[in-house]
C-alpha cells in the first residue's frame, strides 16, 4: 500500500477526481488483502460511501449497515445504485436522492470484493489510476527516450515489453478518468493496466506479461505484438449494461478506441491510433462502442479526410438528417434508425442485429425499411450495405467531439498539450 499512498500524494495536486478514484481502489484492495466477511465489507463500504450499503451473496449470506457502522434490519429503503452478482445476489447503496459522483466506482469494487467472498477468485490484475503527468510523459513525442523509460518504470510498466494504448470517452459532463476506471474495475482486462485522464479523454495503458496467453503473439518482429484488448473491453461493457442503476446509464455513453501494439518508448504511436479509432466508435451496442484500429484496417484512412468534406458528402448529409429525425418528424427515433442500420451492416443478419439490440426482428426490419425508403439503398445488396457502412463511419468522423481525434483540435499529449 506504500506505492498507493505515494501516488495519492502526487495526484492530490493534479487531479482530485483521480485521487478519489485511487482512494476507493486502495480501500477495497486493503480489504482483499486482510480478513474479509460480509459484515466487514458492508460496514466499511457504508462508511466509505457515507450512506447505507447492503450485500446479498449467492449462498444466502447477507448484511446491511448504515454509514455510522450500525447494522440495519429489514429490507432496503431506497436503492440508489446496485450491481447484480452471478449466479445470484447483489450489492447496493441506499443514498437519498441522486447517486453520488463516485457511487458507481464504489459499487464496482464492492462487487469485485463480494465475488471473492462468494468463492470466485480474482483472475486478473486490477487497473490502477495513474499519475496523469507520468502517463502524458509516456505518450509524449517530445520528451527524451530516457525520460519516457523512467516514467514507464514509475508506472510499473516494462520499458522493453510492447504495450497498447486505449482512449475512453464518456457522455457529456462525465469524468472520463473515473469512467475508465469503473469500466475496467471488473478485472476483465488481463495484464498490467494504468489509467489516467489526458485532456478530455481517458488514456488506458495495457501491457501483457510476456509469455502469457494474452501476451505476445509470435511472428511479428523481434518484440512480437500484443493481442488487442478490444474483445475484453466489449465484454466489460456488456457486463455493465446488464447492471441496474447509474452503472448502466453511464455505460450507454462510453466509447473506446484501441490502438495497435507498440514499443513502449513509441507509445505515442499507439495513442494516436487509439484516438483515431475512438472517432469511429458509436454509442450503440458494445460492438459499436469499442473500435479497434487494427480491425478497421484501410477504413482507418477515412480519418485523414477533412471533416468539412465528410459533412458535405451526400450520403453523410442524408444519414445526419435521418439521425436527427428531420425527414418526417420522428423526433427521438433517429438514433434508433441509425443503431439498427449499424447493427445490420456489421452482422449482415436481421436476426443477429435484433439480438444485439434486444429487439424483435420485426422491429429492426421496420427501421431498416425506413432507412431504405429514405436512402434508396437495398441493404440486402452487399454493395449498398458497404456504402451504408462507409457513410456511418464518415458520419461519426464528421461529428465534433472535443478532445478526440488526431490533429482535429483535441488535446495531444504527443505535442506537449
Amino acid at each position: 500500500m506504500t506505492a498507493v499512498k505515494g501516488l495519492l500524494l502526487r495526484l492530490s495536486a493534479l487531479d482530485a477526481d483521480a485521487a478519489t478514484a485511487v482512494r476507493v481502489i486502495a480501500h477495497f484492495e486493503a480489504l482483499l488483502v486482510g480478513g474479509l466477511d460480509p459484515a466487514s465489507l458492508t460496514r466499511s463500504t457504508a462508511a466509505l460511501a457515507g450512506c447505507a450499503a447492503g450485500l446479498e451473496l449467492p449462498d444466502g449470506r447477507a448484511a446491511r449497515f448504515g454509514s455510522a457502522g450500525v447494522a440495519l434490519p429489514g429490507a432496503p429503503e431506497h436503492v440508489s445504485g446496485r450491481v447484480d452478482l452471478e449466479p445470484a445476489g447483489r450489492v447496493w447503496l441506499e443514498r437519498p436522492g441522486a447517486p453520488g459522483p463516485f457511487d458507481e466506482l464504489v459499487l464496482e469494487w464492492m462487487a469485485i470484493t463480494a465475488r471473492v467472498l462468494a468463492g470466485r477468485p480474482r483472475q486478473t490484475r486490477v487497473p490502477s489510476a495513474a499519475d496523469p503527468a507520468l502517463v502524458e510523459l509516456v505518450l509524449s513525442g517530445r520528451e527524451d527516450a530516457s525520460d519516457r523509460a523512467r516514467a514507464l518504470r514509475l508506472l510499473g510498466l516494462d520499458p522493453e515489453a510492447p504495450l497498447r494504448v486505449a482512449a475512453v470517452a464518456g457522455g457529456r459532463g462525465a469524468d472520463v478518468g473515473v469512467e475508465a476506471v469503473a469500466l475496467l474495475g471488473r478485472g476483465s482486462l488481463q495484464g498490467t493496466v494504468r489509467v489516467a485522464r489526458v485532456g478530455s479523454v481517458g488514456a488506458v495503458l495495457v501491457q501483457r506479461p510476456i509469455g502469457s496467453p494474452a501476451g505476445l503473439v509470435p511472428g511479428d518482429g523481434p518484440l512480437g505484438r500484443t493481442d488487442s484488448p478490444a474483445a475484453e473491453l466489449r465484454t466489460a461493457l456488456r457486463e455493465r449494461l446488464r447492471d441496474r442503476g447509474p452503472s448502466r446509464r453511464s455505460a450507454h455513453a462510453i466509447r473506446v478506441g484501441v490502438g495497435g501494439g507498440a514499443d513502449p518508448l513509441d507509445a505515442r504511436d499507439s495513442w494516436a491510433q487509439a484516438r483515431s479509432a475512438l472517432r469511429f466508435a458509436g454509442t450503440g451496442t458494445p460492438d459499436e462502442a469499442v473500435a479497434d484500429h487494427d480491425e478497421l484496417g484501410p477504413v482507418a484512412l477515412l480519418a485523414d479526410i477533412p471533416v468539412e468534406r465528410l459533412r458535405a458528402q451526400a450520403d453523410v448529409r442524408r444519414l445526419a438528417r435521418l439521425g436527427c429525425g428531420e425527414r418526417d418528424g420522428r423526433s427521438g427515433q433517429g438514433s434508433d434508425l441509425l443503431d439498427a442500420l449499424a447493427a445490420f451492416c456489421r452482422t449482415g443478419s436481421l436476426r443477429q442485429a435484433a439480438t444485439e439490440l434486444h429487439l424483435h426482428h420485426s422491429s429492426v426490419a421496420a427501421r431498416l425499411a425506413h432507412v431504405e425508403e429514405d436512402s434508396g439503398w437495398r441493404l440486402r445488396d452487399p454493395q449498398d450495405r458497404f456504402r451504408a457502412q462507409l457513410a456511418l463511419y464518415a458520419l461519426r468522423l464528421s461529428e465534433d467531439r472535443e478532445g478526440e481525434g488526431d490533429g482535429h483540435g483535441g488535446h495531444d499529449a504527443g505535442d506537449g498539450g
